[in-house]
């Protein structure tokens, strides 16, 4: 196709050169007419848009003070309401006015929320991102407020004997956010508003391992630490609200077992989970992962068998 290059003389009045444009570019040739096409696409921008979705809370740590949810663009109707109305959502607010909460003192104050994301996990609300403006009374400034809503969830350190050596169970998964293979407990989100945390670790380390854990014979390890804390951890509280309790759970097993268990695939393949069972010596396990919840289950099974709050298990 041959290449055209238009060139407008200087010299040109105005109207010659929008003529000359016009047959060009097939517009229309009087300026009159160019004007009004500016002005009718105007128009139709501001037809397209629409004042944002909003609603207004008020919560009993400061009645005079009514909090106002704002949805941003792209934000339909029917996540917005079910957003405010979720589990997650609700969890915040509440963990917000508790006796330890931000807003337990008075000292500071939610003026705004804004609703940045929504994901829904089939029927129900799996993630959150909004945006939370709460300021300091004395200082009058904002503190910082950008919130991932995921939720509670839970995690086990299964510790397998056989023939005098204690295994570790973990799994390992895809990562998309930090872009790499992830070795880790197995662990899963609370998917209801019962609190189930030991039935949700048994499951979720069935799915992962195929294995069948008792309920009353696994530990709840964040059930040691001071009730101030919630007994939950916290793996990344500056921009996440998720807390985890991390049971532990002990058994003897053949050696045949650790062989089975090594490198199965297991996991929910419908939904994407495409996870292999791996089985490592326990007195390695602090320096082959970087996950969180491997970590901060071995420091506090660590230290609870130092203060003699767990008995040694049988070999």
């Amino acid at each position: 196709m041959a290449s055209h290059i238009l060139q407008v003389s200087s010299s040109m009045s105005l109207h010659q050169q929008l003529r000359t444009l016009s047959k060009t570019l097939s517009l229309p040739s009087h300026p009159h007419r160019l004007r009004s096409l500016s002005s009718n696409c105007k128009m139709s921008t501001e037809t397209e848009s629409s004042s944002p979705l909003t609603h207004s809370i008020t919560l009993p740590t400061q009645l005079a003070e009514p909090v106002q949810i704002v949805a941003a663009p792209g934000i339909s109707d029917f996540q917005f309401r079910t957003a405010i109305n979720s589990s997650l959502f609700k969890q915040w607010l509440k963990n917000l006015q508790t006796e330890t909460g931000i807003l337990a003192n008075n000292a500071m104050s939610l003026k705004r929320v804004l609703l940045q994301g929504v994901d829904m996990f089939g029927e129900r609300v799996g993630f959150l991102k909004f945006k939370a403006d709460i300021v300091d009374k004395e200082t009058g400034k904002k503190v910082p407020g950008i919130v991932f809503a995921r939720g509670p969830a839970v995690a086990i350190l299964i510790l397998l004997e056989s023939e005098g050596e204690t295994y570790a169970v973990l799994t390992e998964q895809v990562r998309v956010p930090v872009g790499r293979l992830s070795l880790e407990l197995p662990a899963g989100m609370l998917d209801d508003d019962k609190g189930d945390f030991v039935g949700t670790a048994a499951r979720e380390v069935e799915e992962e391992t195929g294995i069948h854990l008792n309920l009353e014979d696994m530990i709840d390890l964040t059930a040691f630490l001071e009730p101030s804390t919630g007994c939950r951890v916290f793996p990344s509280p500056g921009g996440c609200d998720e807390e985890i309790s991390l049971f532990l759970y002990r058994g003897h097993v053949d050696r045949e077992i650790i062989t089975q268990l090594q490198g199965k695939e297991t996991g929910l393949r419908d939904h994407g989970e495409l996870i292999k069972v791996r089985v490592v010596s326990y007195k390695n396990l602090w320096r082959m992962t970087a996950d969180s919840k491997v970590l901060m289950a071995i420091a506090l099974y660590e230290m609870a068998m130092r203060e003699g709050l767990l008995l040694q298990s049988k070999t």
